[in-house]
């Protein structure tokens, strides 16, 4: 039998939301452990989207832990970031909130949330292999699993933080006659490329007859293609020199520096949204309970807030011994996402339908580009 031990929450998972969640219980003195099934190097290196709002800023700022922010790539706020029109250089409106926004290379956003929940004492275990979840609906739930040199492990615990992404473990202890899924298919695709080039502006998108297109930036010699495309395509359709030279024809003007592609693939557009987010004693956050369309650049935010959420109201379980907030923990994290799943369906129709219509008809493209106009500057506004 394996030798039991014993904490106040196991988070599964460590990737943006399991390891913010950590962070924010470690600064309270709430014990936690992350069980991460990857090694560090794979966790700390693996390519996402990487984009954060002026509210999960200031959110990081408000626990002390802004310090994660240090060479994420810089706020984009200041900087003039063409939108293409047909070619034509347009420039976005902008809030004050876009001051306080940054291009946040995910990858780097981990590595520093892993230095300093380390630096602080934090329980993180990489490569807990073979997770399994048990008695969520009892009052002291179990986790085992295999460290690193195969031996079995268990945990015992008051509450389970599921933030093991969408395809892992957490979420299929919940009953099926309890959980539901609500999904939305856009009908296209990205083909996203990571390129061995830097891209100059941060963010540069496209709207074009032929599809959407974008390149942003994943660091200071990397960065993400994003290519609008049918959802039937796949990558050996696109040998790399139709990439570079698609990208050309839907940027116009804009230069377009080629380089060496090191991974693509297709993504259909999508969101996801699971409910409830808590089941006995398990509570889910980040993409194990939802997606959301990667056009809207909300994904890490999302993890960031329900990581608070989950955070405070175990504070106050551990505190005061008041419950509350995580009888209202699902309910609360899921009128925040659809409230922003409604906005990432909106931009994500009005940024690909205003370009091409083959898919939805002439009528919805001029919808979206009426929609469009309302995103971007007057064209007698000078840039900057």
């Amino acid at each position: 039998m394996p030798e039991n031990e014993n904490t106040t929450v196991v988070v599964v998972g460590g990737g943006v939301a399991g390891l913010t969640l950590g962070m924010f219980l470690l600064r309270r003195g709430v014990a936690c452990t992350i069980l991460e099934k990857h090694d560090r190097e794979h966790v700390e290196n693996r390519q996402r989207a990487g984009a954060l709002d002026a509210s999960g800023v200031r959110m990081l700022r408000k626990w002390g832990v802004d310090e994660v922010l240090e060479d994420v790539g810089g706020g984009h706020g200041d900087a003039e970031l063409p939108l293409l029109v047909d070619g034509e250089k347009r420039f976005w409106r902008r809030d004050e909130d876009d001051a306080e926004s940054v291009f946040c290379p995910q990858q780097v956003l981990v590595r520093n949330l892993v230095a300093l929940f380390l630096k602080e004492g934090g329980d993180l275990r990489f490569g807990s292999a073979d997770i399994t979840i048990h008695g969520i609906d009892t009052e002291r739930p179990v986790v085992r699993y295999r460290d690193p040199a195969g031996s079995a492990k268990a945990i015992g615990c008051e509450f389970v933080a599921g933030s093991d992404g969408y395809h892992g473990v957490s979420r299929t202890v919940i009953p099926e006659d309890v959980l539901t899924c609500s999904a939305h298919e856009f009908g296209y695709a990205w083909l996203s490329i990571l390129a061995g080039v830097p891209a100059n502006p941060p963010a540069v998108m496209a709207v074009h007859s032929r599809g959407f297109a974008a390149q942003i930036t994943r660091g200071p010699e990397a960065s993400r293609v994003y290519l609008q495309c049918p959802v039937t395509d796949t990558v050996d359709q696109w040998p790399d020199e139709r990439i570079w030279t698609e990208l050309e024809t839907r940027f116009g003007e804009q230069p377009v520096v080629r380089g060496p592609i090191a991974g693509k693939q297709v993504v259909p557009l999508r969101g996801v949204v699971f409910s409830p987010m808590t089941h006995g004693r398990l509570h889910l956050l980040g993409d194990a309970a939802h997606l959301i369309s990667p056009m809207s650049a909300e994904g890490m935010s999302l993890a960031l807030h329900d990581a608070e959420l989950l955070a405070l109201a175990v504070v106050k379980h551990v505190d005061e011994g008041d419950s509350s907030l995580l009888q209202g923990y699902s309910d609360t994290c899921l009128a925040h996402v659809w409230e922003r799943q409604a906005s990432a369906v909106w931009m994500t129709e009005t940024m690909h339908e205003s370009g091409d219509s083959s898919s939805t008809g002439e009528f919805r493209k001029r919808v979206a580009r009426a929609n469009l106009e309302n995103l971007v500057r007057p064209r007698d506004t000078a840039a900057g």
